[in-house]
């Protein structure tokens, strides 16, 4: 498995909690449960190979675990209709704040070169201002076409935490939203899949203008400090 796969599964599924993984194929939606990160990476690390397969996704908060039994350790790749995923109430407590930054481009395509590297610019001020207000250092990682900062957070899962997190997106967005990049104010709810690094973004077909790039982690702290409320 590789270790950049490995090093994702550590941080967003830490052994003892439940993390549901989420596959995008051309045919429809795949989903799986689990409760070892090794587990999880041997799993998606083998997807990711597969023709078909257009993006893989993670929770980012703590589900609750008497969801394990849907699909325990295992992604079905092509779920029913009575097949069901992680919902906002399935979640027991958000622990992380997530920032995706995108650049500004049509959809259903990868970014260039250029657009790549604008959006990882904007994290990059992003996190330099925040940790100018006090903030602890992110995680700040590649999403493939764009930037992502989680900052580690420890909140409810209640109608406060969301918007409080969905307040701190919008007034990011209002300071940092240009011609060239925008951060996704819609990644408020508690449920929220995330593109788990380690595999590769697949938008649009792989071209040299805009190629396919595996997602990963760019710097993460040896300890990951929460950010008071």
């Amino acid at each position: 498995m590789s270790h950049e796969t490995c090093k994702a599964a550590a941080l967003l599924c830490p052994p003892g909690q439940v993390a549901e993984v989420r596959v995008i194929t051309e045919d429809g939606t795949g989903s799986g449960y689990f409760d070892d990160p090794g587990t999880l990476a041997t799993a998606v690390d083998t997807l990711d190979g597969l023709p078909g397969i257009q993006g893989i996704y993670i929770t980012l908060n703590e589900v609750n675990p008497a969801l394990l039994s849907r699909r325990a350790n295992r992604v079905k790749t092509r779920l029913g209709k009575k097949d069901a995923t992680t919902a906002d109430t399935d979640i027991l407590r958000r622990r992380w704040l997530p920032i995706d930054i995108d650049p500004v481009r049509p959809s259903g395509v990868s970014s260039t070169g250029p657009e790549h590297q604008a959006a990882i610019g904007t994290a990059t001020r992003v996190a330099a201002l925040l940790t100018a207000k006090g903030w602890p250092a992110p995680v700040i990682a590649d999403s493939g076409n764009g930037a992502h900062l989680l900052y580690r957070i420890d909140c409810k899962n209640d109608d406060r935490s969301r918007h409080l997190v969905r307040q701190c997106l919008e007034v990011l967005a209002a300071m940092f939203d240009d011609a060239t990049t925008t951060i996704d104010t819609a990644n408020h709810n508690a449920a929220r899949i995330w593109k788990l690094y380690g595999t590769v973004a697949r938008k649009g077909d792989n071209t040299s203008e805009r190629p396919h790039r595996r997602a990963r982690i760019i710097e993460a702290p040896e300890v990951i400090e929460v950010v008071p409320r």
